[in-house]
């Protein structure tokens, strides 16, 4: 198909991620048409180790899954798109054009998916800043629950809860505990790991 297009040539292909990742670097291409799944390793870890040997290497990513997590990794591991294999052939070309003209290219069924978690991840800066006692005691306001009644939880003097809530607030960047309580119900906090 690539190859009837005047303005295209296929300098190699290959089976596996270890056949990608000798061929790529040998055959230097503009875009490398990947897919997700390859013998070996995933295409998005081959994406990833190509563009580091080959920063100005376009990468266009393949699936036969809408799959937001392999989404999200294939935007981090700088892909320059990803479609579905059900795309039709005439659109796979115009893709491997505009993504070699150096535009971004996902296909518009899984962009939301990925712009939530984005977002997400965002959020949870907020949270990622917090010790394991700010996070108990987060979850704890979460649920309503006074300093004293905090501290009769986690067996701290009431002052103790209260210093922990001011230095929590202060990192999350929240003049009130209302504030907290209201994003930790929001974003639906994961208790950490460590409890």
């Amino acid at each position: 198909m690539f190859e009837a297009e005047e303005d295209m040539e296929v300098v190699g292909e290959a089976g596996t991620a270890e056949e990608a990742m000798a061929r790529v670097p040998a055959t230097q291409p503009d875009v490398a048409v990947l897919d997700v799944r390859l013998p070996g390793a995933s295409g998005i870890e081959v994406c990833r180790d190509l563009r580091a040997l080959l920063p100005d290497l376009n990468c266009l990513m393949l699936t036969s899954f809408a799959d937001d997590d392999a989404l999200f990794s294939a935007i981090l591991a700088g892909a320059s798109g990803y479609l579905l294999k059900q795309i039709r052939g005439p659109d796979l070309v115009s893709a491997v054009r505009r993504v070699a003209a150096g535009q971004s290219l996902i296909d518009p069924a899984l962009t939301a998916g990925v712009l939530e978690r984005l977002k997400g991840k965002q959020e949870d800066e907020r949270i990622a800043k917090l010790s394991t006692q700010e996070r108990r005691i987060l979850d704890l306001i979460a649920e309503g629950k006074t300093n004293r009644q905090i501290g009769a939880d986690m067996y701290l003097a009431e002052k103790t809860v209260k210093n922990y809530v001011s230095n929590m607030l202060a990192k999350m960047g929240f003049s009130r505990r209302t504030e907290a309580a209201v994003y930790a119900t929001r974003t639906k906090a994961a208790p950490h790991p460590d409890y």
